[in-house]
């Protein structure tokens, strides 16, 4: 395998090392066979997601053009960590390093303690070095006791039954009725069909300006589906011949990962978003997959965060850490910030023949 190797020491930063190994060298990701080899290691290793794939940082590089960093620790030849790392521009935060954009989930992948600490400490130097304001690992377990821990995500993860037919005890009681209610009082009917990828879009980002959030622009949603293929699923729910609700899901390894949804409100029906969820349910267990991952909500969005606890899911808060060199400030991207509050209010009031481009515009130096 080909790739520059290079030492986990870089110039800059002050502070002590996390003491890596020694003999823990890091490769860039530069060429195909590095890349194959990412690919590879993510795939087979236990804590590697969608998110830390070269798929998914693919299409962030592609669409969003922020600058890849990507990175492989590896000893005696082979491969024990990776590290998916984009540089963000960002118009409203200046420079941020980001594991992963646009993703619940990222960080430092490792097979052991050296590899980890040496991952992070090359990371961690490079925020210095190319004068980034911070570096956010989005890990689901922390891992780097050096860093700075942000819990304010959680994740909701859930095994899910072994057949179909089960899924009728699999859920609460509420959340199976409505479900129910949607499919037999109200006609409504989930369609799976990656033709339908336009639609979901659409209902995505005017669900997005109704809860005053940016939306991402088409070019990832397509980005993403030609580069999965099959893991990508794309469902829609109708009444008649009217879209309600739409989902875009990834698949990986035994996951389901329901990821971008939208719900039409202007369409007043009951159950919509709770039967488009089951059916992917129902697909997912047809299709032999062991888990339903409901991504990740912040814990004060408490209309995210009670909607998956009450599908039954329990949260579990994420391991995301943080690091910000001496004499900068972290920066606040989330819509608490009360920078952010006045858009927030005039946001759902605006066009969406505006707030589309704008919040395509504004995703880039917002990664999500």
């Amino acid at each position: 395998m080909s790739g520059t190797i290079i030492t986990t020491t870089i110039t800059g930063d002050p502070r002590p090392p996390l003491a890596p190994a020694p003999t823990v060298s890091i490769l860039q990701i530069r060429d195909a066979p590095a890349r194959e080899a990412w690919a590879n290691y993510v795939e087979h290793s236990a804590g590697g997601t969608l998110f830390h794939h070269p798929d998914w940082c693919d299409a962030v590089r592609d669409v969003f053009r922020h600058e890849p960093l990507h990175c492989l620790a590896a000893r005696n030849g082979k491969i024990t960590g990776a590290l998916p790392l984009f540089e963000v521009s960002s118009f409203l935060a200046g420079k941020l390093l980001v594991s992963v954009p646009y993703a619940a989930l990222g960080g430092v992948l490792a097979d052991d303690e050296a590899a980890r600490s040496a991952l992070a400490e090359y990371a961690r130097a490079l925020t210095v070095q190319r004068g980034a304001r911070s570096l956010e690992l989005r890990s689901a377990t922390g891992g780097v006791p050096e860093l700075t821990n942000d819990d304010r995500y959680a994740a909701f993860t859930r095994d899910l039954p072994l057949r179909v037919e089960d899924l009728a005890t699999y859920l609460p009681r509420k959340a199976r009725a409505a479900a129910r209610q949607a499919r037999r009082r109200e006609g409504l009917t989930a369609r799976h069909d990656a033709a339908l990828l336009p639609i979901v879009w659409r209902l995505y980002a005017r669900g997005m300006r109704r809860l005053a959030s940016i939306n991402y622009p088409y070019r990832f949603f397509d980005a993403l589906a030609k580069r999965l293929g099959r893991r990508a699923w794309t469902t829609v729910v109708w009444r008649d011949q009217t879209p309600v609700a739409g989902l875009l899901s990834f698949v990986f390894r035994d996951t389901v990962y329901p990821y971008f949804v939208g719900v039409d409100e202007r369409v007043r029906v009951t159950g919509a978003a709770n039967l488009l969820y089951y059916s992917v349910m129902e697909r997912a267990v047809r299709a032999g997959l062991r888990r339903f991952d409901f991504g990740r909500s912040r814990k004060n969005n408490l209309g995210s965060y009670r909607f998956k606890k009450n599908q039954g899911f329990e949260p579990r808060t994420l391991g995301y850490q943080r690091y910000v060199p001496d004499g900068c400030t972290s920066p606040d991207l989330t819509p608490d910030n009360p920078r952010f509050s006045l858009a927030r209010r005039v946001w759902p009031r605006l066009p969406l023949g505006l707030t589309k481009p704008l919040g395509a515009w504004l995703s880039k130096s917002i990664p999500g």
